[in-house]
């Protein structure tokens, strides 16, 4: 897979699965913008991992509209395009329905889907605009196993994930004329640092692989789908979960 003088954003690239795709991107070549929201210092560490030069760091709270605006045309501005957006950016907020009073249900329920889902409808939105002009791009969403298996823990995020599985598939059709693509990774459970206070034997054991996936390994997939070759591949949703979750 080689990406010599692609453009890629990667939003949430400033550690776990968004770090290893501006990791591996860079090594296939493409000039990256690694997106982080409040950890500058993790963001300036990425680009010290990051083979080639050419990359950038660009800061945004992925639930300000104006802000994922200001995100992409910085992009655009500093690197001259824009060939791949990679929607990894996400956040996982418990709230069991059992225990939480009305008002956190609602504001755990608002702040997930303003950055799971608008954030990524947003950048989208944004990106698609250079897309189009362009003649061509790539989506790539990062969604979850949680979308189909659901989350009782934390609802809103397994009803982000599954409204992010239905805008990628919509977006596929919308944007298929102008020669970009979208498609979806729904991970498992990862070695991130947002998964690791929630890590268990139990857990390793739903894969009958008996572990979890490296971020390495979700990277890959992402890759896969912004690669040349992968066009018909437009509005797919690949599983990488281990065998965790199985769906027909």
């Amino acid at each position: 897979m080689d990406f010599t003088n692609k453009v890629v954003l990667v939003t949430g690239s400033s550690r776990g699965i968004g770090q290893a795709c501006a990791i591996q991107f860079a090594k296939a070549g493409a000039k990256v913008a690694v997106h982080y929201n409040r950890n500058l210092q993790s963001a300036e560490e990425t680009i010290g991992m990051m083979e080639g030069d050419g990359h950038i760091i660009v800061g945004a709270d992925m639930a300000d509209a104006d802000a994922v605006k200001t995100m992409v045309d910085t992009v655009v501005e500093k690197m001259g395009r824009i060939d791949i957006l990679v929607n990894n950016a996400g956040i996982f907020v418990e709230h069991k329905i059992a225990e939480v009073d009305y008002a956190t249900w609602q504001e755990k329920w608002r702040e997930t889907i303003d950055v799971n889902l608008i954030g990524a409808a947003n950048a989208c939105y944004c990106a698609a605009q250079y897309m189009i002009k362009q003649g061509g791009g790539r989506i790539v969403n990062v969604s979850s196993r949680g979308a189909f298996r659901g989350e009782p823990n934390a609802p809103a995020y397994g009803a982000s994930k599954a409204a992010m599985n239905s805008m990628g598939q919509s977006l596929a059709k919308a944007l298929a004329p102008h020669n970009i693509y979208v498609a979806t990774v729904a991970p498992g459970w990862v070695m991130t640092d947002m998964a690791a206070d929630h890590l268990s034997d139990d857990i390793k054991a739903q894969s009958p692989l008996n572990r979890i996936a490296t971020p390495d390994e979700i990277a890959h997939a992402v890759l896969f789908f912004a690669s040349e070759g992968a066009e018909f591949a437009t509005g797919a949703i690949l599983d990488v979960n281990g065998a965790s979750y199985l769906r027909t």
